[in-house]
């Protein structure tokens, strides 16, 4: 199997495990019956107030599934590769996902092989 081969047939299966937002939304409507375009409302709304908090420095708790937290980033030293140049990164803030200790414990006990 040459490299381009192994790459499309890998592309192919992570397109097969991965769940993307238009799956989501198809799901929910088929599951509750609720048109796709009213979910498609409300989950884009979701995801921007999460967005939006976080970026206020606001920290969302769902019971259950877990929180969308900030963390911070220490102030440090990097280097540009291609100048071979110290870059100061200063200090700052990264979203963050703590999963709930529900959601760990659902996830642990799914079969291995999927």
């Amino acid at each position: 199997m040459n490299c381009s081969t192994f790459r499309l047939a890998f592309t192919f299966i992570l397109k097969l495990l991965t769940m993307r937002k238009s799956d989501l939304i198809n799901n929910i409507s088929d599951k509750t019956g609720i048109p796709k375009v009213d979910v498609l409302v409300t989950v884009e709304t979701l995801i921007k107030e999460i967005k939006g908090n976080i970026a206020k420095g606001e920290n969302i708790y769902i019971r259950g599934f877990g929180s969308f937290i900030t963390k911070k980033r220490a102030a440090k030293i990097g280097r540009n590769i291609k100048k071979n140049v110290a870059v100061h990164i200063p200090e700052h803030f990264i979203p963050a996902f703590k999963p709930s200790k529900e959601f760990v414990n659902e996830v642990k006990q799914m079969p291995a092989a999927q």
